[in-house]
């Protein structure tokens, strides 16, 4: 293989790597915000409960649960961007696949060619060399 295929070749294994590991940085955000809003939703559970057995806590219920929304919107605005953060880092992965797969066709076609070409060479070769004792 040639140095420049062998180049390119790395190039675009260090582009795959660098990917992948974008990718995987993103997943675990979005593990992380989908369990803040698991974690909303069990809080607001708890809060209900308090408040149906809890005269006062039921007077602040209104309160809690204006703010609870604001935060469980905010949460899930957070989600929605890094399923589309999420969505761009899995199509540039697949282009970086594809890249890597095409420089690797390429140069295994210009080493299927050189061993042609060698093989030609050596065929003429040998072919020169029967003229040649035919000849004598």
């Amino acid at each position: 293989m040639t140095a420049w295929a062998q180049s390119l070749i790395r190039i675009s294994n260090y582009e795959v790597e660098t990917l992948q590991k974008r990718l995987a940085e993103i997943t675990s955000r979005r593990a992380t915000a989908e369990m803040r809003i698991a974690v909303l939703d069990a809080e607001v559970e708890v809060e209900r409960e308090r408040a149906r057995a809890d005269a006062d806590a039921n007077m602040m219920l209104a309160a809690y649960l204006n703010g609870w929304k604001s935060r469980k919107a905010t949460a899930e605005g957070d989600l929605t961007v890094l399923d589309a953060e999420e969505a761009g880092a899995r199509d540039a992965l697949t282009g970086a696949f594809e890249e890597l797969k095409k420089f690797e066709h390429v140069a295994e076609t210009t080493r299927l060619n050189q061993m042609v070409a060698q093989a030609r060479r050596e065929t003429a070769a040998f072919d020169e060399l029967g003229l040649r004792r035919r000849a004598v």
